[in-house]
């Protein structure tokens, strides 16, 4: 008879593994909420169907709400705290399959500009806009380091997963 437990987590870990993914799923549903509340769904909607590659060519003030609308629980953390994004610059690429794709560098605004959780709230706000198919890079802009005491510069420069430049 052989002794399958070699293969299971310990009790403790497989505890907190599965009240982490409660955790993560009330706070996204909390988070969807908020956002639904603060935001019309049909112009979410509306927005997040438009090419941020057009808008970017265009000048179209439409385009950092487009760039917000692709955000998900990272825009709760924006819109409650008086956060927003800013395009510092963008230039439009071609990708590997010959379409045209935005490569972004961006730098927030508002509350986020002294907040402690930047560097999680900038490596959710790239992960998002990297699942669009017209963004092919997101960096941030480098003055945003000013921010940072040397302690929280080190770390998020270390272990952000966001490029500054």
């Amino acid at each position: 008879m052989s002794d399958h437990s070699e293969n299971k987590l310990p009790l403790n870990e497989d505890l907190s593994d599965s009240y982490r993914k409660q955790i993560e799923e009330v706070m996204r549903e909390e988070a969807m909420r908020r956002i639904s509340e603060a935001h019309s769904p049909e112009e979410l909607e509306r927005l997040s169907k438009l090419s941020l590659v057009k808008l970017f060519e265009s000048s179209d003030s439409d385009l950092i709400p487009a760039l917000m609308s692709r955000l998900g629980v990272v825009r709760a953390a924006l819109d409650g705290h008086g956060g927003g994004l800013l395009v510092s610059s963008a230039v439009i690429e071609e990708n590997n399959i010959g379409n045209r794709v935005l490569s972004l560098i961006l730098d927030l605004d508002g509350a986020c500009v002294s907040c402690g959780a930047a560097p999680g709230t900038l490596k959710g706000i790239q992960d998002d806009l990297l699942m669009d198919e017209e963004v092919i890079s997101v960096r941030f802009s480098k003055s945003m380091l000013e921010w940072f005491d040397d302690i929280q510069k080190e770390f998020v420069l270390k272990f952000g997963g966001v490029v500054f430049v």
